[in-house]
């Protein structure tokens, strides 16, 4: 095996929280003299370090973290927020230092942390992607040779004399990108740039990574899109806390990954405040996941909804009610035991209640939940966006073709033929489109 092009060694990154910025420089220069005299007075007991490790709130973003990369791979950097993957790679960019261990990269490196940094509003689209070409590392001669691609990727070739102070957030977005993405490093850290703009975009700049994959160049790539991942990386390192905790196939890793924060997404609602109802029973947990083998939530997947209740006395004729709307507020579902039975007339105090849906047939996108509990007639507990899901496309036609949240909310799986002449009305009682005409 070659030499790792990237060499990841007993890393750690600690940062004392409040401890600079909070107060005036006279502050911290009375607070440094202190300790000074605490550490050779009487003041000073015990091991020092521990000490001061217990008179500052230390918090460790990264604890002996080791791996290495091959010349060629492309691994994703999973985790939940805050176990350490934007700092890890803030310590790879050289953007950071670390507090101990070290990190090797042997190659040219490309950084795409923060889509757009470096752009001048008042500079027109065409200079601002030669300032931030350069800013990234790039030659002149090389942004002159990759410019028109550029412009095309972006689709703003009748913006790019227009001062980028003027452009949408969309059309900002997507020239950054583009001027990032051309980039030819033997090295290429993202991290979670592939969020940006539309579903389209998102899709071309899906695209513009498989490409760049391809050219078998070496990516590190930071992404809580799991779908991006498993299509993007043949290997995956699992994050907590700072500390890692498994490296392998990415299929391998992002399992365990869901496993971990499925057993964590159990949301609490016992501290919610804005709920409506009489309060004579009360929502206490929900949690929602696949039916289908703890995997994502795809297009096509069932889906299990848990409800957590509490009540001042056994409940009668209770009523457990899920609504599932888009962003727009659009109700997509609503998910009700009173329609279709299955819960005992009479419940306990306490318990849980279980739904499990057939597919679901969800174009990809986020999706929000509103709970309810009623007692008869009576409303005892209402949640609005009590928890939200995201769903991830799943290939429904086997063509590879999903169409966005934007054109559609659900999709489902349909035949189509051709014939020379019209087809008459197979069934009784069918209605043509004509006769709405």
């Amino acid at each position: 095996m070659s030499r790792p092009i990237i060499e990841v060694s007993q890393l750690s990154k600690r940062y004392l929280l409040g401890t600079i910025g909070a107060t005036t420089i006279r502050d911290e220069w009375a607070k440094l003299w202190s300790n000074l005299w605490r550490s050779n007075g009487k003041a000073r007991t015990g091991d020092p370090a521990a000490r001061i490790e217990a008179e500052t709130k230390t918090f460790w973003a990264l604890r002996e973290v080791s791996f290495q990369v091959q010349p060629g791979e492309v691994v994703g950097l999973v985790g939940c927020n805050g176990a350490g993957k934007s700092t890890l790679l803030k310590i790879l960019s050289r953007i950071t230092e670390p507090s101990s261990g070290k990190a090797v990269l042997r190659g040219r490196v490309t950084s795409l942390l923060e889509v757009g940094t470096g752009f001048h509003p008042d500079l027109p689209g065409r200079e601002n992607i030669f300032l931030n070409g350069a800013m990234l590392g790039m030659r002149r001669a090389e942004i002159s040779r990759k410019f028109d691609e550029i412009v095309e990727f972006a689709e703003i070739r009748d913006f790019i004399d227009t001062p980028v102070k003027r452009y949408s957030s969309g059309m900002y977005v997507r020239l950054a990108f583009a001027v990032a993405a051309h980039l030819e490093p033997e090295i290429l850290l993202v991290d979670e740039v592939l969020a940006v703009g539309d579903a389209a975009f998102q899709k071309k700049c899906l695209g513009k990574m498989g490409d760049v994959a391809k050219q078998g160049r070496t990516v590190l790539l930071v992404s809580h899109n799991m779908a991006s991942i498993l299509a993007l990386c043949q290997r995956a390192v699992l994050l907590d806390g700072g500390r890692l905790l498994d490296d392998g196939p990415a299929g391998e890793v992002v399992q365990k990954y869901l496993q971990s924060m499925a057993a964590r997404e159990i949301v609490d609602l016992r501290a919610c405040q804005e709920r409506q109802g009489d309060g004579q029973a009360r929502l206490t947990s929900f949690r929602i996941e696949s039916q289908d083998a703890g995997d994502l939530i795809r297009s096509t997947s069932r889906i299990r909804l848990t409800l957590g209740y509490k009540a001042e006395r056994p409940l009668k004729f209770a009523r457990f009610m899920a609504a599932i709307h888009d962003f727009r507020n659009t109700g997509i579902f609503v998910f009700d035991s009173d329609a279709v039975g299955g819960v005992p007339e009479q419940l306990p105090c306490e318990g849980f209640v279980t739904c499990v849906t057939d597919p679901i047939n969800l174009t990809p996108g986020r999706c929000y939940v509103n709970l309810s509990i009623q007692r008869g007639n009576s409303l005892s507990d209402h949640i609005e966006h009590a928890a939200a899901f995201d769903v991830e496309a799943d290939d429904v036609y086997g063509t590879g073709k999903v169409p966005p949240r934007e054109e559609a909310l659900c999709v489902l799986r349909q035949e189509w033929t051709f014939r020379e002449s019209e087809e008459p009305a197979s069934r009784p009682g069918a209605v043509t489109a004509a006769a709405f005409a």
